[in-house]
């Protein structure tokens, strides 16, 4: 009987101890961003946009790396449009930035990149005397990529680019030799095969002048393309771009799904 009692009072006792027990400490909630996405805290982000394209602006470019990158000594400032697919939707964009800016082009590149697929990268160098120009300059060509990739088309194959301008400036002219004032155009076909045929319907489709073609061995960065550029009068220029367009479309859609615009919204 005392035995029972005694391993009753040790029972009670050992309960109270566990309800007394500190609960086991909470796991601590992961912490918060601070910054919502597409955004940027770096004094030199602008922005992003389609092709995964980021603008960005240094404000005073350091000396040692100023002489490095051959940057006339006039330009203090620098505006940075680098993007990872896509090469002639950024030029476009930053065609349309320096009509509206005061800024010049001072570099264009053309990497191999395109995240795996068939075309080109791109990074290009703004130029300004004050920091707001370059600034500016990014601004527009940032916003210049909704409409450039417009007549962008792609499937699992490949891509198709149509491009065209009714007055070709200096970004133009720097990367493809297009004559500034004159209207300007570029047709661009992944597998190069198609961008072959395309091409030549092109240029049998109106009067226009070419001015440049290039394959993956000469004039591109050995991609998987084949380009060309043409010069001339304006309606010249856009029809024989909706000729290359819709022979394009027919190439392209017999090796997968039917190619469609990055935007859905072609311009030209």
């Amino acid at each position: 009987m005392k035995d029972e009692l005694v391993e009753k009072i040790v029972q009670e006792v050992l309960k109270k101890a566990g309800a007394a027990a500190p609960a086991a400490p909470a796991a601590p909630a992961p912490a918060a961003s601070a910054e919502p996405a597409g955004c940027c805290s770096v004094t030199e982000f602008v922005g992003t946009g389609l092709g995964d394209t980021i603008g960005l602006v240094i404000a005073n470019v350091d000396p040692a790396l100023h002489e490095r990158m051959g940057i006339d000594p006039k330009f203090r400032s620098i505006g940075i449009f680098s993007g990872r697919t896509g090469a002639g939707p950024q030029i476009m964009a930053a065609d349309e930035a320096v009509k509206a800016t005061n800024t010049e082009i001072v570099s264009i590149e053309l990497p191999r990149d395109t995240k795996g697929g068939a075309g080109h990268g791109s990074l290009i160098i703004f130029g300004a005397e004050e920091v707001s120009d370059a600034r500016r300059a990014v601004e527009v060509a940032l916003k210049e990529l909704d409409r450039t990739f417009g007549d962008v088309y792609g499937n699992d194959a490949g891509h198709l680019e149509f491009q065209y301008t009714a007055r070709a400036s200096f970004a133009c002219n720097k990367a493809f030799g297009a004559p500034i004032g004159k209207a300007f155009g570029l047709t661009v076909g992944a597998p190069a095969g198609i961008g072959v045929v395309i091409a030549d319907t092109a240029v049998k489709a109106a009067t226009v002048d070419v001015i440049g073609y290039a394959s993956p061995a000469k004039g591109t960065s050995l991609t998987n393309e084949a380009i060309l550029f043409i010069s001339g009068d304006s309606g010249a220029v856009r029809q024989a771009l909706i000729a290359a367009r819709e022979v394009g479309l027919k190439l392209l859609g017999t090796l997968g799904a039917a190619p469609a615009s990055t935007t859905g919204k072609p311009y030209i």
